[in-house]
């Protein structure tokens, strides 16, 4: 068997690990040949392919990034891409396809299916928002940033009595900035799914400094002020639809300053978040979802994507992890809410 296998939407920790389980299992046990497509869809559409065999994956473990490369080249928005990438693939003579990536790449995933081929997909988001697996690879090694960015922030704050704000990734869903603000102790935490009151944010703020210590606010990239509107970088959208955030930190902090009389700063740690090397928890999970990735192509379980229950990899329709976005439970914000202010 001929397999192809593409990297698409954001780079993230843990996806050359993916690769390498694939490569190396399907090679030693089941005797299976690879092709390695370019830049994320663009690598079917164009028929842009790379050599993928055991040597090529090898020492790829620890690497971030992609050695395939991605894109957000989005196919089902091109004029005949569908058929496109179907000849092309009939063409290069490939039986399957893993396709690695979120909600958007799984989604053309999910159509390519509906067209007969033979798709098998793998959840990668540093977000944690797909749906039908309980952690995405990418997830904690985003986390272990920003919380290791948290607590250099503390010092600063302290020494000179300033609010330090810590913009983290997460458009739609607030679970890097909830796990990362609970572990480096943020007194206050802002997500996208609970719209804040930045007349209480005011009131946390204040009760900090009156307790003589300078709060530390960890707020996602897609939050916003109740009766607000998401700040965004531009008015442009990329190819799945998606504005570009950027700012909510920025504005948050102007408008403290200004109501507390307390110097406002703000860190956004943007593309850091999702580069360098994968921690170890994330190894493991993208190695696994690999090795059960090309073991679905084995058995022949198209349509569906390899999703991590409990400690278990099992397999789940590829439209179930696109249907919509898993979004933090007010159960767990309300946790976190009780070390605010």
């Amino acid at each position: 068997m001929r397999v192809g296998v593409l990297t698409g939407g954001g780079d993230c920790p843990g996806l050359n690990a993916v690769i390498r389980a694939v490569v190396r299992r399907g090679v030693t046990e089941y005797g299976y040949e690879f092709v390695g497509f370019r830049d994320g869809w663009k690598g079917p559409l164009e028929g842009l392919t790379m050599e993928l065999g055991i040597a090529e994956v090898r020492g790829i473990l620890p690497r971030g990034g992609t050695i395939l490369g991605s894109s957000r080249t989005n196919p089902v928005k091109i004029d005949g891409g569908i058929a496109r990438i179907k000849d092309n693939l009939a063409s290069l003579g490939i039986d399957a396809l893993i396709a690695i990536g979120g909600e958007d790449t799984l989604g053309v995933a999910t159509t390519l299916t509906a067209q007969g081929l033979q798709v098998v997909g793998v959840p990668k988001t540093i977000d944690n928002d797909l749906n039908a697996t309980d952690y995405t690879f990418g997830f904690d090694t985003a986390v272990t940033i920003a919380t290791e960015a948290i607590d250099r922030l503390h010092t600063t704050a302290e020494s000179h009595h300033r609010i330090l704000i810590c913009e983290v990734m997460g458009r739609h869903a607030g679970w890097i900035a909830l796990h990362s603000g609970m572990a480096g102790g943020a007194n206050v935490i802002l997500i996208p799914e609970v719209p804040f009151d930045l007349d209480q944010v005011v009131g946390w703020v204040e009760s900090r400094f009156k307790a003589t210590y300078a709060p530390i606010i960890c707020i996602a990239e897609g939050a916003l002020p109740k009766d607000g509107q998401l700040v965004t970088k531009d008015a442009t959208l990329d190819a799945f639809g998606h504005v570009k955030l950027s700012g909510i930190g920025e504005w948050l902090a102007q408008e403290l300053e200004s109501r507390t009389g307390h110097e406002a700063r703000t860190t956004v740690l943007g593309h850091i978040q999702r580069g360098g090397t994968p921690t170890a928890f994330d190894r493991v999970l993208a190695t696994r979802f690999g090795l059960n990735a090309i073991a679905a192509v084995k058995d022949g379980a198209w349509g569906t994507m390899v999703a991590l229950q409990g400690t278990d990899i099992v397999r789940v329709p590829l439209q179930d992890a696109t249907r919509s976005l898993k979004t933090v439970p007010p159960a767990r914000y309300e946790e976190a809410c009780a070390f605010f202010g």
